[in-house]
């Protein structure tokens, strides 16, 4: 039987790419940030974070990005600008209800908007919880405008 090597080997994992590693560094920091945060500046500060999020963006997504939270502001004030996996998302009493996602965060070919566990879509026993999106026509708004107040209710 051959001897065991006791010399350590670094072997590069492949299992998340190196944009998901950003990620989640950056969920990391915006967790410790917000549990710092003063519950009165909440909104606030979540704002600003999502729309910094959003300048940074590449055009057509800044773009969809604007008009989405346009939509989630005036159809569901109640919900809380708040930055998830480094993109802006909306939450209500801590729990993100949706969020948006953009294509060129991870070199995609659409962008998404969804919604997570919170958010009250359930319809039977399967539901849509994310769309895929390469612009936004006033159809695709009013739809995501209807969603958006259901998920709240």
């Amino acid at each position: 039987m051959p001897a065991k090597s006791t010399t350590a080997t670094s072997k590069k994992s492949n299992a998340l790419t190196d944009a998901e590693k950003a990620a989640l560094k950056e969920t990391v920091r915006e967790r410790k940030r917000t549990s710092r945060r003063d519950p009165a500046s909440e909104r606030e500060d979540g704002e600003r974070d999502v729309r910094e999020k959003i300048a940074e963006m590449a055009a057509a997504d800044r773009t969809m990005a604007k008009k989405l939270h346009a939509i989630v502001e005036k159809v569901a004030p109640e919900l809380v600008p708040r930055t998830w996996y480094g993109m802006p998302a909306y939450a209500k009493d801590g729990k993100v209800i949706c969020f948006f996602k953009a294509a060129s965060k991870y070199g995609e070919r659409y962008a998404t908007f969804g919604f997570d566990m919170a958010a009250n879509l359930e319809e039977g026993t399967m539901w849509p919880t994310g769309w895929c999106l390469t612009k936004l026509t006033p159809a695709d708004e009013k739809r995501i405008a209807e969603l958006v107040r259901r998920a709240v209710s």
